[in-house]
């Protein structure tokens, strides 16, 4: 039997290795039947060859095989020197071939290999074969031509770049006829690198702890530094990127807390936890000439792609010498030429991170000089100069400072935490003079947008505070951004009065009308202004002012794009649709005709525009703005923004049936707003996160759902912003779906106002019909009938499309309450299919099962049984468990599918009723009977002495534990148990 699988056990870089595990198995297998091979492992450096040849080693050693092993280190150059210590492994120390490896040597050699595995098996391992001397290598070619008959396994890893041409071409010819086997590991994939991050359990996780997520679950990583960023999906698709899947620079990476968002320009703060985990490059580096290593730190110290005559001029070797070193590192495959423009790169990234950190301090900073002083001669970009002149501000002057500054103006769109840095490195070492100078000024604001965009928000709070407390010498444009910069600090914190007062104050130092073109700064505070209120719930107060800046910023100032959005969600936000689409037209005319390159600097200009188009049903564009804004943010860089991104992309994937995604995007979406102190945003994460896994999840995870509901509701309405508002319907709506329809109603009321006038207005007519399918339900009709009457009277003044239709399947259930069937079904039948036009396959299977019904006892049986097939399957196409479980159900109540199965399903319903009622408490069992007499809340409530609410919590676990969705069914589930007469 072959040794068990212990890939976890030998180290991450076997996680992602089952194909090459499995052909080492079977290798084992074979010699133990005493079948021999010729294995080669080839691949890339750091890849994870040297783990697999021990593994193949620990297994054979575990099957009672011998095992011998060589390993090359550079600069092993003394003929034959491998194989006599391969001989004097076997012990063969006397015997003339051990001494001199002259002609005929192979047979010997091959000789002695065989007679040594003849007795139990033996696998001679060779390791960094490319290394080998030349004699060597030609005995080691001749026993890959001729192996050792028998139980023998030659395994041998070698770099293909680097090995020589005899010892390729013998491999080659051995894969082409099959006497060899091949293993050439790939870069692991991204399911991998999640694993060995920690992250390679599903955000859609089901085991109990992971309904209620938090910073520290397990289905999520983070860093343990106070600073250091989020481990998710997003962060685990980078580092792949950044690591190639090569397992070596994954750990380094790794070690060194690697940062997208400061990545390529740095591999992480740790600079001693990388080069410790960077032993082996370190070993390369040594092992090169004087010249080898000096180019290679000039080559550093320039940073990817680098020039022969630039890396001459920083390292000061001259031309031919600098050439000279480039053959020599080209050989050690540490550099790789360029297919274009005689350029070179290392050969990844990494390496050149670490021959910079490994030079001496002395030997970078005149490295950094000399290339400061060529790419300012050349005319390179900001950023490439930035990155030399960070090392040499202390010492630069002004010049450094300066070139720091336009780096930071250039690294902003992409590399806020960059631009963070070197501003906060001018800031460091201005001349000492005036607190409040112009200069000073402008660069702690532009620092505290930096910080802002990298989620540092109390840091760059205290410094705008520390600004306005001085700010009767601030000249009226700086005082304008000062305010307008502390207003938005104090929103994304959440500290909304905060936030209102301070865009309030600097408003009113705005001349009136406004002045055109619009002042950049005016535009800002504008700007910040709407944003504040927008998230206050209250957009209406600033709708004008923003109205008129966006006229006053011409049609091709910056600010547009900006203003624009603003206007459409907050538009969209008050329910005025007309005058919102037209805004949401116009901006996505101006955004869409941006270049990729200037529409991934406003991500927050994407994120608005996306949301109201969400808002007013214009589902693809809106995953078309959200995606491409997506794109310029990460787990670290912009967090802010895109916890809105993911949450409004959370919305768009439950519309159209992506609730794996759904999931995904919710948990990402939480960690970051935990992380972040966003209150509200994690709480609707929750709360999107619990619907998608109640429409996917069995039914005895509902009660853990709905509490992981209730907890994100509560945390959102910590702070009552507009977001809150849409917690609660968001809450609501997962409380229906999970069955408890009077906790449904008591959200909404409650949280929404009576007519939910509080809630978002654009959803209001789909929360209105919701209530209404939660008063019938409860067996309220009368308050059903006013909830869709309310619902038809809004969606008649919004005209948005989709949101008729739900109060229209509202009004198809009233209808079925009413035994009108043939009214029933047919508005269900239009309400279905204008769901499913609209690409919504839950909305769309939802309906059909709640009309299956109606539809049978309108148009028969057969009609009804070929709704819920259509359900079953656009649920199925989506995983909606849940529906496909309640079309079963619906299936079974149909008395067609009863006499189907005759008396033995009515014997088999029964004794289930049986069971289930066993599971209601005793005041459970005498409200259901009550309510299945016929009774109603308030009643219930008089005749037992009880508060309605009560009566309502008691009748939402009575339908959990009966599965049931609502007061009508408690008949047919009691009647057979409650009622019988005792005999």
């Amino acid at each position: 039997m072959p040794p068990k699988d212990r890939a976890h056990e030998n180290g991450a870089v076997l996680v992602g290795r089952h194909t090459q595990i499995e052909c080492l198995s079977a290798v084992v297998q074979d010699l133990t039947d005493g079948r021999g091979a010729v294995l080669e492992v080839t691949g890339e450096p750091g890849i994870g060859k040297t783990v697999l040849l021990g593994l193949l080693a620990e297994r054979a050693a575990e099957a009672g095989a011998l095992v011998a092993r060589a390993h090359a280190a550079i600069g092993t150059t003394q003929p034959g020197q491998v194989i006599r210590e391969v001989l004097d492994a076997l012990e063969v120390r006397d015997s003339p071939i051990a001494r001199e490896l002259g002609a005929g040597a192979d047979a010997e050699v091959r000789s002695i290999l065989g007679r040594w595995a003849s007795r139990r098996g033996g696998v001679l391992v060779l390791d960094n074969v490319h290394l080998y001397d030349e004699q060597s290598t030609r005995l080691i070619a001749q026993l890959v031509r001729t192996p050792p008959p028998g139980p023998f396994v030659l395994a041998l890893a070698h770099r293909p770049r680097q090995s020589g041409p005899v010892l390729r071409e013998v491999l080659e010819h051995g894969v082409e006829i099959g006497s060899v086997i091949r293993l050439a590991p790939s870069s692991l994939d991204l399911r991998a690198i999640s694993t060995l991050l920690g992250n390679g359990g599903s955000h859609t996780d089901t085991s109990p702890h992971a309904f209620r997520s938090s910073a520290g679950d397990h289905a999520y990583t983070v860093w343990r530094a106070s600073t250091a960023p989020v481990v998710d999906d997003t962060y685990a698709e980078q580092l792949h990127a950044a690591s190639g899947g090569n397992p070596r620079m994954l750990r380094i990476l790794v070690a060194a807390r690697w940062d997208p968002d400061e990545w390529p320009l740095s591999a992480g703060p740790d600079r001693d936890g990388m080069l410790r985990e960077a032993g082996s490059v370190v070993t390369e580096l040594d092992s090169l000439t004087a010249d080898g290593v000096l180019s290679v730190q000039a080559a550093a110290v320039l940073g990817d792609p680098f020039l022969p005559d630039e890396v001459a001029a920083v390292s000061d070797l001259g031309l031919e010498r600098t050439l000279s070193a480039f053959t020599e590192l080209v050989e050690a495959d540490l550099i790789r030429p360029l297919s274009w423009g005689g350029g070179y790169v290392f050969r990844h990234p990494v390496l050149g991170h670490v021959a910079l950190e490994h030079a001496s301090p002395s030997l970078r900073v005149n490295a950094h000089r000399r290339a400061l002083d060529l790419l300012t001669t050349r005319g390179a970009s900001a950023l490439r100069r930035a990155r030399q002149a960070e090392h040499l501000v202390g010492a630069g002057g002004a010049e450094a400072r300066q070139v720091l500054v336009e780096g930071a103006a250039e690294a902003m769109p992409k590399s806020p935490a960059a631009a963070a840095r070197w501003l906060r490195l001018a800031l460091d070492h201005l001349p000492a003079g005036e607190r409040i100078s112009a200069p000073r000024v402008v660069l702690v604001l532009d620092h505290c947008r930096a910080l802002s965009a990298v989620g540092r928000l109390q840091e760059a709070r205290s410094l705008v505070h520390d600004l306005l407390r001085h700010q009767s010498d601030l000249s009226e444009d700086l005082r304008l951004s000062a305010y307008a910069v502390c207003g938005e600090l104090e929103r994304l914190l959440g500290r909304h009065q905060e936030a209102d007062a301070v865009v309030r104050t600097a408003l009113d130092l705005v001349p009136r009308p406004l002045p055109v073109p619009l002042p950049a700064p005016a535009a800002e505070l504008i700007t910040a202004y709407g944003r504040v209120q927008l998230f206050r719930g209250a957009y209406g107060e600033a709708r004008d002012v923003v109205r008129e800046a966006a006229e006053a910023a011409r049609a091709v100032g910056p600010a547009v794009p900006y203003l624009r959005a603003l206007g459409a969600l907050g538009d969209t936000q008050l329910g005025l649709l007309p005058e919102a689409v037209a805004e949401v037209t116009e901006c996505a005319r101006i955004v869409d005709a941006l270049p990729d390159a200037s529409a991934v600097t406003m991500p927050d200009v994407l994120a608005m525009l996306g949301c109201a188009e969400l808002f007013q049903e214009r589902f693809h564009d809106a995953y078309r703005h959200l995606e491409r804004g997506l794109q310029a943010t990460t787990g670290a860089t912009r967090r802010l923004i895109r916890i809105n991104q993911l949450v409004a992309l959370c919305h768009l994937d439950e519309l159209t049936g992506r609730l794996e995604s759904l999931c995904r995007r919710a948990g990402e979406a939480e960690l970051l707003a935990r992380m972040s102190g966003a209150d509200e945003a994690a709480g609707i994460a929750m709360i999107l996160r619990a619907t998608g896994l109640l429409w996917t999840r069995p039914r005895r995870d509902t009660g853990r759902l709905l509490e992981l509901a209730g907890d994100g509701l509560s945390l959102a309405l910590r702070k009552r912003g507009w977001r809150a508002a849409v917690a609660v319907g968001l809450r609501a709506h997962a409380q229906f779906i999970g069955g408890d329809a009077a906790g449904c109603l008591r959200t909404l009321v409650e949280e929404g106002g009576p007519r939910l006038q509080r809630l978002l207005r654009a959803w209001q007519p789909a929360l209105l019909a919701l209530a209404c399918d939660a008063a019938l339900r409860c067996g309220d009709i009368d308050a059903a009938r006013d909830w869709a009457r309310a619902g038809e009277v809004v969606a008649e003044q919004l005209g948005l499309p989709l949101q008729q239709q739900h109060v229209r399947r509202a009004r198809a259930a009233i209808h079925a309450a009413e035994g009108e069937h043939r009214l029933a079904a047919e508005l269900f039948h239009e309400a279905a299919e204008s769901f499913r036009r609209a690409g919504l396959p839950v909305e769309h299977a939802w309906t059909l099962v709640t009309g299956a019904p109606s539809v049978h006892a309108a148009h028969g049986t057969q009609e009804a049984l070929e709704w819920l097939d259509m359900a079953g399957q656009a649920a199925r196409a989506c995983g909606a468990q849940r529906i496909r479980e309640e079309a079963a159900r619906v299936r079974t109540l149909l008395p067609a599918s009863f006499a189907a199965n005759g008396a033995a399903v009515a014997a088999a319903h029964d004794a289930s009723a049986r069971a289930t009622v066993v599971l209601l408490t005793e005041r459970e069992r005498e409200i259901a009977e009550l309510a299945a007499g016929g009774k109603r809340t308030k009643e219930i409530a008089e005749q037992l002495f009880l508060s309605t609410r009560t009566v309502e919590t008691h009748l939402g676990r009575i339908y959990r534990k009966l599965d049931i969705s609502s007061r009508a069914a408690l008949p047919h589930a009691l009647g057979r148990v409650v009622h019988r007469p005792t005999v």
